[in-house]
């Protein structure tokens, strides 16, 4: 496999960008994602037995940013031990993703940003 124009962008980004720039970039899209994930974790809540259980609310404030590598790379997501299963379902449970379509609109805000450094 071989990716082609790698070099070209980072030529660009060094004549018209600074790293400050990219960490800029970087800091800015993982803190709208994290807030993006944090608005569409609305669930609906279970039955256990015949009662409704209602949701708490704890998978959405469970989201959490990380910066590492210098602020070069942003980790967000679900920290609950069963976020999974809410994105994916099971099979007693449908499923009800929240991460994914967070993430859709994120990277094209992401790539557009990257994009404007470059010009």
């Amino acid at each position: 496999m071989k990716i082609t124009g790698i070099d070209a962008l980072q030529n660009k980004l060094r004549k018209n960008a600074t790293l400050d720039d990219v960490k800029h970039v970087v800091k800015s899209n993982g803190a709208q994602l994290t807030t993006r994930i944090q608005k569409y974790a609305v669930f609906r809540g279970h039955y256990e037995g015949k009662k409704f259980v209602k949701p708490t609310g704890f998978t959405k404030r469970s989201v959490i940013l990380s910066l590492s590598r210098n602020n070069l790379e942003a980790t967000t997501g679900p920290t609950s031990d069963y976020g999974g299963y809410l994105e994916v379902g099971t099979r007693f449970m449908g499923a009800q993703p929240f991460v994914k379509p967070a993430f859709d609109i994120q990277k094209k805000i992401f790539l557009n940003d990257l994009k404007e450094l470059t010009k």
